[in-house]
């Protein structure tokens, strides 16, 4: 027992040892440099005698002249009350807050310099501070003297720490050329900070004292650190905030629920604040409020769960006092260049945004960050329905507390996303929502309605700051139309709620939505008359949406389909009657829309195996209302709404046309639906629509121009794939692979395989004058040639029928049949040269011609015989002969309009 006893006094010893040498260290480098103040004094009084020539001299020459850094603790030197005459009374300008950049090089190269040269400041504040804590935590370990005591102890210390520096401060001064510069600020600091932390200690280790008390103590102290902060440097108020944040921490008491030193943390940030919106040094309010999230965060990281909601007010209370203590206005006025407009649209004309301004964006910022981070795919009920609140409180407020702070404004957006973002996570209490509905005699949960309710408001609030005018209304009119239909969207892509409520009441509620927007569009057309129709287009853009979302909930694929183009109608017929030129947004996505749904979803394999009613209704549906919105649109004279309106009835009535083909080949063939050459053909007819028609759209130009072009060339490869495979393995003239032809012998399944998007690229290459001349001639050429290869397979199907269309076998009349029908078709363009009149139709008429003949003499000599031979010979010679006159009159016909012509 007493060899324990002796074991543990040298322990004690080199504690209290330690303890005194943290306390002495400090102590002594101030005594020296105290000691030495009026030495340096008498000095200087000495100095100030002499001439000064040598003055200058002395210093110049005096190895103690002192070279410091310049501060970055900027110093408002006092001067007595009665120094300034009338004539230097501060202006008003004068008393405004300077537009302070905090951030930057310059001051963080200048803080690195004064650390350097100055650095055994913050370790004595730290010291000082350190002792006071652990002199309460020895007392808990060795359980020397009462709770009262130790606590009391603790108190005693921090106020000597800081009359130690009022006293430094009074009689020897804290100016940058005193020799006890920042000495005040040193004791001080330390001495808030162990205050601070004795009030914690009391609350947190021992529970010596209620959470009022606790909190009426803090409120005194953090009042003293305010005081404080008038009369001494910036280095105070960095000492005291850092400090007063981290002595819970360095504490570490036991609490069954710390919540309460968030209101700790609170009070300390407020008082940061406050310091700098009496002294104005910008970069303490940055401390107090890194420091307030930062200690809040780590504080609900590691107490849980019971911490979390009254975390998420905490943060929004921070962005509150953030507002308003430093502009101290009950209501903020906040002017000047927005956050986003000085970020993202820099103007070297603009100011950039003041202090305060970039201050309110940050904190915004960090507290929907850090609100959606501690509730994203939360379970609990009552944290998910706390930060819906909280950030919905936050968003209004900021619309109408702070309306008339023009600079803050927008960045309502921030807690209105972050709400819609934590309904798309919040599917695990949704389950639970869901179960319970289920069961018997469950009525209806009210859970979506209740945060489409919140949308709304959101969006009623934005659309009245709207009306107010000012130079963000257009924003925030885009805004409330945005903010009700995102979160029934939410709502729907994330929890499926037509399964719980039914398809009828989910319906209503986007119907609600839309009837609001047309309240909004009636409001805004009143508020702006006929010459601005933006803020009403925002309007009725969300409205025809919500009418859409409401028409996707009820209707079938088929019908859905066609209620979206009708929608586009209604905007082509809304745009032609009251000019309201942003339909043509609503036209855009609207036709994006319903081309997704004809071609992919439901899509076209859909089209082929639904109903033909259904089939009809919906690509049939789709066509004529792209139609009808072309002919509006060319009518309210929207260029570009009708570029893309005719393009969209161009492929959609490509599209029913093609399906029509495929539908009625299956039904009278009675054929499987497997790859042959007319699926194949058909399949590129329709790849190469949508090419085409994307092509076409790229004459608007803007910057959907990239994505025209990458769609154009997709999908007309995908139609040049399926081309070279119905000409090659498909092609029925092969006997592996080749599908025998369907039909009759004219009017049969080689139309829709060649000849159809044979005449689709012909089509292209007259009336795609966007397009490069000599992409229009391959067009032209690849159009010709399967053409000539529908022909050679359409006579080879006359003579031989579907079973022996396989080669090499040709028949005497077969290859006869060829001769006559190239003759025919140069004779054609022949003609058509003559009619013209054109020379390069003539050119192409007789190389045809000449094709003719060159086969004649290379095949048919050798294939024909008896009295065929002589025939084709006999019919070719006269045929040639009267070409050959036509175009010698042809050519000097040419020759005599030219001649005229000079």
């Amino acid at each position: 027992m007493k060899s324990h006893h002796y074991s543990d006094r040298p322990l004690e010893s080199l504690l209290i040892l330690g303890l005194l040498l943290v306390i002495a260290l400090p102590a002594s480098v101030v005594y020296l440099l105290v000691s030495n103040a009026k030495l340096k004094t008498r000095v200087s009084a000495l100095e100030a005698r002499l001439p000064s020539d040598k003055k200058s001299v002395s210093a110049a020459t005096d190895p103690r002249t002192e070279s410091t850094a310049p501060s970055p603790w900027p110093r408002a030197t006092p001067e007595p009350p009665d120094t300034k005459t009338p004539e230097e009374t501060p202006t008003d300008a004068e008393l405004q807050p300077h537009k302070t950049v905090v951030l930057n090089m310059g001051n963080l190269q200048r803080l690195i310099g004064w650390i350097t040269q100055n650095w055994f400041y913050a370790v004595s504040a730290v010291s000082l501070a350190l002792a006071g804590i652990f002199l309460v935590l020895y007392g808990v370990e060795q359980g020397l003297l009462p709770p009262s005591v130790r606590v009391m102890g603790a108190l005693v210390f921090g106020i000597a720490l800081v009359a130690a520096g009022e006293y430094i401060r009074r009689t020897y001064g804290d100016s940058e050329n005193s020799s006890t510069a920042y000495l005040p600020s040193t004791f001080s600091g330390a001495g808030i900070v162990t205050l601070f932390g004795a009030v914690a200690a009391a609350r947190l280790l021992y529970g010596f004292i209620g959470s009022k008390i606790a909190l009426a103590g803090l409120a005194v102290v953090g009042a003293l650190a305010m005081i404080l902060g008038w009369f001494y440097g910036p280095l105070l108020a960095a000492v005291g905030v850092i400090g007063a944040m981290a002595a819970p921490f360095i504490i570490d008491g036991a609490s069954d629920d710390p919540s309460w030193l968030l209101i700790y943390f609170a009070i300390v940030t407020m008082v940061g604040l406050a310091i700098d919106t009496l002294r104005r040094w910008a970069w303490v309010s940055v401390i107090s409020l890194a420091m307030g999230y930062g200690a809040g965060q780590l504080l609900t990281l590691g107490a849980g769960w019971r911490t979390e909601p009254f975390f998420v007010l905490y943060c929004a209370l921070l962005v509150i006092v953030a507002i308003a203590i430093p502009a101290r206005r009950l209501l903020p006025d906040h002017a000047g260049t927005p956050l986003s407009r000085g970020l993202f649209v820099p103007d070297k004309e603009q100011p950039w945004p003041e202090f305060p301004t970039r201050l309110v964006g940050g904190a915004v910022l960090a507290a929907s960050g850090l609100i959606l981070l501690t509730v994203f795919g939360t379970a609990r009920a009552d944290l998910f329905w706390t930060a819906i609140v909280v950030l919905t409180a936050l968003a209004v407020a900021l619309l109408t507390w702070a309306r008339n702070a023009t600079a803050l404004t927008e960045l309502a957006v921030l807690p209105a996303v972050s709400v819609i973002a934590l309904v798309a996570g919040a599917h695990r209490i949704w389950a639970v929502q869901e179960r319970a509905a289920t069961q018997p005699g469950a009525n209806m949960t009210l859970m979506p309605s209740t945060l489409v309710a919140f949308g709304l408001v959101l969006s009623i609030v934005a659309a009245w700051h709207s009306l107010r005018g000012g130079s963000v209304k257009l924003l925030v009119a885009a805004a409330a139309a945005l903010f009700a239909p995102a979160m029934a969207i939410a709502i729907e892509a994330f929890w499926s709620p037509v399964e719980t409520l039914g398809p009828y009441p989910w319906a209503l509620h986007a119907m609600a939505i839309a009837g609001v927007m047309v309240v909004m569009a009636e409001r805004f057309a009143r508020a702006d008359g006929p010459d601005d129709k933006r803020r009403v287009s925002f309007a009725v853009l969300a409205a025809l949406a919500c009418v859409a979302f409401g028409v996707t909930i009820l209707l079938t694929s088929a019908a859905l389909t066609t209620a979206f183009a009708v929608t586009i109608v209604a905007a082509a017929w809304l745009d032609r009657q009251f000019n309201l030129p942003l339909m043509g947004l609503y036209i855009l996505a609207g036709i994006a829309t319903v081309g997704y749904r004809l071609v992919v979803d439901p899509g076209l394999i859909w089209a082929i195996e639904a109903p033909l009613p259904a089939m009809l209704l919906s690509h049939g549906g789709a066509a004529l209302s792209f139609a009808l919105s072309w002919f509006m649109a060319r009518a309210a004279n929207r260029p570009r709404s009708a570029i893309l309106l005719e393009s969209a009835a161009f492929s959609a009535v490509g599209l029913l046309i093609s399906l029509f083909l495929h539908r009625a080949i299956l039904q009278w063939s009675s054929a499987p639906d497997t790859l042959s050459h007319w699926s194949l053909g058909i399949g590129a007819t329709i790849w190469i629509i949508l090419g085409m028609a994307q092509v076409h759209r790229m004459q608007i130009g803007g910057p959907l121009s990239v994505l025209r072009l990458i769609l154009s060339v997709t999908f007309l490869s995908f139609g040049a794939v399926q081309l070279a495979l119905a000409v090659s393995l498909f092609n029925p003239l092969v006997e592996v692979f080749g599908t025998p032809v369907l039909g009759s012998v004219v009017f049969n399944t080689l139309i829709p395989a060649y000849l159809l998007p044979a005449l689709l690229l012909a089509l292209g290459a007259l009336r795609l004058r966007n397009l490069a001349r000599s992409i229009r001639i391959g067009f032209a050429v690849v159009s010709g040639a399967l053409a000539s290869l529908w022909l050679g397979l359409t006579i080879r199907h006359f003579w031989r029928g579907t079973e022996r269309m396989h080669l090499p076998e040709i028949g005497q009349a077969e290859l006869y049949s060829y001769t006559v029908a190239l003759l025919l078709i140069g004779a054609g363009i022949f003609y058509q040269s003559l009619a013209r009149p054109n020379a390069a139709l003539r050119k192409a008429g007789l190389i045809v011609i000449g094709l003719a003949v060159a086969k004649v003499f290379m095949l048919d000599i050798g294939g024909l015989g008896g009295l065929i031979r002589v025939f084709s010979l006999l019919f070719l010679g006269l045929a040639l002969a009267g070409l050959a006159w036509l175009n010698r009159w042809a050519a000097g016909r040419d020759d005599a309009e030219q001649g005229q012509g000079d």
